[in-house]
């Protein structure tokens, strides 16, 4: 039996490695490279939700926003004069304001128009023309079909985004908390202001993204493109941090209490951001 070099026999199977490296370089980098093209393409698929063209649609997308504000108006005083207890009565009004718009204006989550990669991107299967024929939705259904013909119940699919949107209350809580909002002294203050910040900017998009992994990751990006969803996400966010600026102004208002201020740069940077969203000026461009 012949002696073979440890050493020329590792020097040849070095080289042909890096032989087979330079010939195919594909080869190497394919499984790194579709890894990391998925989240860019997931983030290009998502599309501005498109409201359902109604009557109904339309009254309610305007109604709603001027109820909300005469709503805020109206309690102002109250709101002053004690905050946990005006936040907490007129909460339910408000959800209730979210689902009436969500019901009557935005696609359901998965169905054509609600701007989810998942509702575009998914292949035809076997048997889905024919399970699907007959069933789809109308201008004003707002439900789409999944892979078995079922067709989603609207009310059903607002009432787990509402649910989704009480769980994503305490993270919301914690962010505000990190920014400096009182913690031991305004707990109470603190997390129903939470609770009005995530049914006003997160349960529409709960309800036409649903738990769509990249949707989501493209709205925490801000990649999402703006609509009235988004836009009254961003338009949130940056009202309730521009509405804490009053709160260290040694002007000795009562109004100047945690969290009148961050409550009223809520629901005015909401009003704003989801009427810019929905208009032809920012409707489905990208920051």
């Amino acid at each position: 039996m012949p002696l073979v070099d440890p050493v020329t026999m590792s020097s040849s199977i070095a080289k042909g490695g890096v032989a087979a490296a330079r010939s195919s370089p594909s080869a190497a980098t394919g499984k790194a490279t579709t890894t990391s093209s998925s989240p860019t393409t997931a983030v290009a698929k998502l599309l501005p939700v498109q409201l359902q063209q109604t009557p109904a649609s339309q009254y309610t997308r305007h109604a709603v926003p001027a109820l909300l504000a005469a709503l805020f108006v109206a309690r102002f005083q109250s709101l002053v004069a004690d905050p946990v207890a005006t936040m907490y009565s007129s909460l339910p009004v408000v959800a209730a304001l979210q689902m009436a718009y969500a019901l009557a204006c935005l696609p359901i989550a998965g169905a054509a128009g609600s701007g989810g990669a998942g509702a575009s991107a998914r292949k035809p299967r076997p048997g889905d023309k024919k399970k699907t024929a007959g069933s789809g939705s109308s201008a004003g259904g707002g439900g789409g079909g999944d892979a078995a013909g079922r067709r989603p119940y609207p009310p059903v699919t607002a009432f787990l985004s509402l649910i989704l949107t009480a769980l994503a209350t305490p993270f919301l809580f914690a962010a505000m908390v990190l920014f400096g909002a009182p913690l031991l002294t305004h707990p109470a203050h603190t997390l129903l202001c939470a609770a009005h910040l995530a049914v006003l900017a997160l349960f529409p998009l709960f309800y036409v993204h649903g738990v769509d992994t990249a949707a989501w990751a493209a709205v925490a990006a801000c990649q999402a493109p703006f609509d009235d969803t988004f836009g009254g996400l961003v338009g949130g966010l940056a009202g309730a941090w521009l509405g804490a600026v009053p709160i260290p102004l040694d002007w000795d208002r009562a109004w100047q209490r945690w969290p009148v201020t961050i409550l009223a740069g809520l629901y005015a940077g909401y009003l704003l951001g989801r009427a810019l969203g929905g208009s032809w000026l920012l409707w489905g461009k990208k920051f």
